[in-house]
């Protein structure tokens, strides 16, 4: 007890340091950089990483991407050699990609064979050479899978084309304007003109010769100022009103307009709700998304967890950043609608209950949140905590020592939309969105490793302050959130974009030492992104060999106990610092 609170007095003691910034070298083998003393480095886990000299170093490997780099025994030899040399103890194997298929050999999912004219051979299986090679080197191999994800839609390939009543339902909309009790479809977007739609223009100028034609022209609150017989022509073109629109339509658009166009009276624009299947969305994202709700999606994925941690003798499971909804439109399929009113114990008016969509003038898109949004939210979040420990009692049941973990984007702040609250539960934010109920589900507690995408170019807060940039969009920023989110509960590693450095091998440096003094280690996403040249920064950086800390069995177990110690006799963490970050960084 005497060493926790030795340990908590040292947290506590840095709120009195004349110097908030100092400079930091975590990696001594690089220059140094500086850190907000202030805010970095408190935990009980990061300062357990620190006194016993433990910094995870991984290298991440993707499937689809690097093909040719270990299509061969020969070639991945040699990769994990190198790999080794340069100073890296984990590699995260990514043997799931978004498509769906797999590299190793399996018996539950289709093989992935070629990616964009790259091959990989049918009876090739580089999964036990990597298991042998990263074991003779002294390395942890980590295999990365993507959870809910079951198809390209750039390609259009993946075995969840297959499938569609068990992909994700998303949550679409037809637009159309009301009037007089009558409605007609809206265009989907602003001053795009299309057949049996009534477009929505901000243009000053809608001159036609179609005598067929008829436009109207709204103020901001929708009230119709004029009309404009032959859409506008000559003299009569429309002056839009300064944040208003004009309609415009043609045949059965220009006579909606002209019975309801009425002058001095309101047209209202509405969003009405349409249920499809993601694959009829392919614009929306690259990966075709299962919903994680269905029963069908999660055996598969426990069925090929089980099939690889019984096969292959791999360290640890990641789940790459597919364990997620597909955004705050999905997933609203009947499947989800029965599970959330079981839990709620009532009949829904579906999906208002919930939230429904509104439209402003500008064809933009708001949300009414309905009766149970708070407890939506909640629900869709716990759905994936709950999954996710199914899986470890999967795993547990099948060989106790694999580890766990997550990939996650670091800006904790648009996760809500994504369904995927990897907090720990106790983890006490001001973020809005972050209920008692919200708390609740948090996930950390689940993980070996918490693996956050700090994606930003700009290493530290005291270089976002020299150049005029957002001090929460940088990896120092970044990594330190998602370490006092996850409270001692699991290890954090923040993860940095090689491509963000091409060129630029000093920028590189700094974010390693940002990584690595904010979080216990440091990710490097990919190998394919131009590694070549970074080689030799890897190589300084890591030229003292150390250990990864979820390397050292029962460590991270002895760090969780003296959390509810000190938790017990009162001693709260620091408070979390928000600094915004980027929406979409790290996903």
């Amino acid at each position: 007890m005497i060493a926790i609170i030795t340990l908590l007095t040292t947290f506590v003691a840095q709120g009195q340091l004349q110097t908030r910034f100092e400079l930091a070298t975590p990696l001594s083998g690089i220059p140094g950089v500086m850190i907000d003393s202030y805010t970095n480095g408190s935990g009980l886990a990061i300062q357990t990483a620190r006194s016993k000299g433990l910094q995870g170093r991984m290298m991440w490997i993707d499937a689809t991407a690097n093909i040719e780099r270990y299509n061969t025994e020969e070639k991945i030899v040699s990769l994990v050699a190198k790999i080794a040399d340069v100073g890296f103890n984990t590699i995260v194997f990514d043997i799931k990609p978004i498509s769906g298929q797999v590299v190793y050999k399996s018996h539950i999912a289709p093989k992935l064979l070629e990616w964009r004219s790259k091959k990989l051979p049918a009876d090739f299986d580089p999964l036990p050479i990597f298991v042998r090679e990263a074991h003779k080197h002294g390395l942890f191999l980590i295999t990365s899978l993507n959870a809910f994800s079951e198809g390209h839609s750039m390609f259009k390939v993946g075995p969840g084309y297959g499938k569609v009543d068990q992909q994700t339902i998303i949550y679409d909309t037809q637009n159309v304007v009301i009037g007089s009790g009558q409605k007609f479809s809206l265009a989907e977007s602003i001053n795009f003109k299309k057949p049996d739609s009534i477009a929505v223009l901000t243009d000053t100028k809608i001159a036609t010769t179609s005598p067929d034609a008829f436009a109207v022209t709204l103020d901001r609150t929708g009230r119709v100022i004029d009309g404009f017989a032959f859409g506008g022509i000559g003299l009569s073109i429309p002056t839009i009103p300064k944040g208003g629109v004009a309609l415009y339509g043609v045949g059965k658009g220009a006579d909606f307009l002209r019975w309801n166009g009425i002058p001095g009276h309101h047209l209202t624009f509405e969003a009405e709700p349409l249920f499809v299947p993601i694959s009829e969305k392919p614009k929306s994202q690259y990966p075709l998304m299962m919903n994680p709700n269905d029963p069908r999606n999660q055996d598969y994925t426990r069925s090929i967890v089980k099939e690889v941690v019984s096969n292959y003798d791999v360290d640890g499971i990641i789940f790459d950043d597919r364990l997620r909804y597909g955004g705050m439109y999905a997933d609203f399929s009947p499947v989800t609608e029965k599970l959330f009113e079981q839990r709620i114990g009532k009949k829904l008016k579906w999906p208002d209950d919930v939230f429904k969509y509104t439209l402003n003038l500008d064809l933009s898109k708001g949300i009414q949140p309905g009766r149970y949004y708070d407890q939506w939210m909640a629900w869709r979040a716990s759905q994936l905590t709950e999954f996710l420990a199914s899986v470890r009692a999967t795993i547990k049941q099948t060989k106790p020592s694999v580890q766990l973990g997550i990939y996650a984007g670091s800006w904790y702040g648009e996760y809500p939309a994504l369904g995927s609250n990897y907090a720990s539960p106790e983890a006490e934010t001001s973020f809005w969105f972050a209920t008692q109920n919200y708390r609740k589900s948090g996930m950390a507690p689940l993980l070996d490793y918490l693996v956050s995408g700090c994606y930003y170019s700009v290493p530290t807060i005291y270089d976002a302050m020299s150049l005029g940039k957002s001090i929460g969009s940088t990896v120092e920023a970044a990594g330190t959130l998602t370490n006092q989110l996850a409270r001692d509960e699991a290890w954090v590693y923040a993860g940095l974009s090689l491509i963000d450095f091409a060129g630029n091998p000093t920028g590189l440096e700094k974010s390693l030492q940002a990584a690595c003094a904010s979080t216990e280690g440091v990710m490097v996403f990919d190998l394919s992104h131009d590694i070549e040249p970074m080689w030799p920064v890897f190589k300084r950086a890591f030229s003292v060999s150390r250990k990864a800390p979820h390397q050292l069995t029962g460590l991270l177990e002895s760090v969780r106990q003296k959390r509810r110690t000190l938790d017990k006799a009162g001693i709260k963490s620091l408070p979390i610092i928000i600094s915004a970050g980027s929406a979409g960084t790290g996903q």
